[in-house]
C-alpha cells in the first residue's frame, strides 16, 4: 500500500490544471482575438508552421498593429521598445497548431496584464449623437481613422472634421445619417 504525505498529494493536485486555470467568457479577449486572426493569416499565407518564421511572420504584424493590439505585441515582445521578450511562449505552440485559447492561458500565467487588455467598445456611428460626445471620445474616432485635426480648439471643430471624413472612413454610417 502506497502513503501519501498531505504535502505530496496537493503538490500533485497543484500539476494538474483544473477548471481555475481555463479562460473566463471575455478574458483574454485582446489576445485570442489577435492570435486567432494572425494564425488565420498564416494559413492563408500558407507560411511554414516552424517557430522561426512564425516568430518573424509576428514581428511583422506587430509593426502593424495599432492600440490594443499593439500593446498586446509590446507585452509579449514583439515591439521594438519591449522590455520582455516572451513571444516564443507564443511562437512554438503555433508551430504545433495549439489552439489560441491554451496559449494565451499560457501567457495569462506569466503575464496577466496580456489577458486585462479589452477592446474599446465601438460607438455606433449612424446612431450617435456627435454634440454628446465628450471631445476625448471625438478624438478617439479621428485616431482610429489615422486622422488627426490640426488646428481644432473647439468641440464643433472635432465634430466638423468628423462628419467631413465620414463618407471615407466610415460610409454607412455616413449615408445613414440625416444630420450631415
Amino acid at each position: 500500500m502506497l502513503c501519501l504525505s498531505g504535502l505530496s498529494v496537493a503538490l500533485a493536485l497543484s500539476l494538474v490544471p483544473g477548471p481555475a486555470d481555463a479562460l473566463k467568457d471575455g478574458e483574454c479577449e485582446v489576445c485570442i482575438s489577435f492570435l486567432g486572426k494572425f494564425y488565420q493569416s498564416l494559413k492563408d499565407n500558407n507560411v511554414k508552421f516552424n517557430a522561426a518564421d512564425i516568430e518573424n511572420a509576428i514581428i511583422k504584424s506587430c509593426k502593424e498593429a495599432k492600440g490594443k493590439d499593439n500593446r498586446f505585441c509590446y507585452y509579449i515582445g514583439a515591439t521594438s521598445d519591449a522590455a520582455t521578450k516572451i513571444i516564443n511562449e507564443v511562437s512554438k505552440p503555433l508551430s504545433y497548431h495549439a489552439p489560441v485559447e491554451k496559449i494565451c492561458e499560457k501567457l495569462k500565467k506569466k503575464d496577466s496584464q496580456i489577458c486585462e487588455l479589452k477592446y474599446d467598445k465601438q460607438l455606433d456611428l449612424t446612431t450617435v449623437d456627435l454634440k454628446k460626445l465628450k471631445v476625448k471620445d471625438l478624438k478617439k474616432i479621428l485616431e482610429e481613422w489615422g486622422e488627426s485635426c490640426k488646428g481644432c480648439a473647439e468641440k464643433s471643430d472635432f465634430i466638423r472634421k468628423i462628419t467631413e471624413l465620414m463618407p471615407k472612413f466610415a460610409p454607412a454610417a455616413a449615408s445613414a445619417r440625416t444630420d450631415l
